[in-house]
């Protein structure tokens, strides 16, 4: 019997540097998202949406500038946008709390992700010779539901990632990262905009091959369900 406690986990260790916002209600609960700021080891932060019942904020008087751990699960949504879909990415949350001194020397941003690959991985080099290839997991879920979460391999794991085909069971070992980009739009003007993805440090082949058959469809109506950043 397939976990999915145990395919798709991710810890967060950062500072809540956003109010909460109204984002859905389900039968009576409501949830809502804010930013939480992650720093990395290289002096630099990275900023992940997340979004929380209000049950386990009860405890939570004020939000901006709490230090808190995050566990839960990373998800994905289909979200219109000038008639297209978006891919928005969140990180579920299932239990959050204040950090204590334990939490100092812990890592920040760690995920893990057992999913099947839904997309021939994009392989390329940068103009500096870097080994970039960029995968999309599809990670199933409860009730016949699945999360896609776009990935990126560099290195000898983005060489590893060329013989992957679709349907293969891939388990992932890697942190979130944001992006800013500018995005032209058709009025001729731009915006910054924040992409995110997991940044691969490991990727293993998994020899499971339940629920094969939900990645392999996945191909098919790929175009249709999954709005990928733009």
């Amino acid at each position: 019997m397939i976990n999915y406690l145990e395919n798709n986990q991710i810890k967060l260790i950062g500072t809540i540097v956003s109010d909460k916002t109204f984002s859905h209600e389900v039968y009576g609960e409501g949830f809502y998202s804010f930013d939480i700021e992650v720093p990395r080891l290289s002096d630099t932060s990275d900023i992940i949406p997340v979004m929380c019942s209000e049950r386990l904020l009860t405890d939570f008087e004020n939000l901006i500038g709490q230090k808190v751990v995050v566990d839960g699960q990373y998800r994905s949504y289909n979200n219109m946008e000038n008639e297209r879909n978006k891919l928005v990415l969140t990180c579920f949350v299932k239990e959050i709390r204040l950090q204590t001194e334990e939490d100092q020397n812990a890592n920040t941003n760690e995920i893990i992700l057992n999913g099947f690959i839904c997309k021939k991985p994009v392989y390329r080099t940068t103009p500096f010779g870097r080994e970039i290839a960029d995968v999309l997991l599809a990670v199933n879920r409860a009730y016949n539901k699945s999360d896609y979460i776009p990935c990126i391999a560099w290195g000898r794991n983005a060489r590893f990632c060329q013989s992957f085909e679709v349907g293969q069971n891939v388990k992932v070992y890697g942190r979130i990262q944001s992006r800013q980009y500018e995005k032209k739009l058709t009025d001729g003007t731009s915006e910054i905009r924040r992409a995110y993805e997991v940044s691969v440090s490991k990727m293993e082949l998994e020899k499971n091959e339940k629920m094969l058959e939900t990645a392999e469809n996945s191909e098919n109506n790929n175009e249709e369900q999954i709005g990928l950043i733009s």
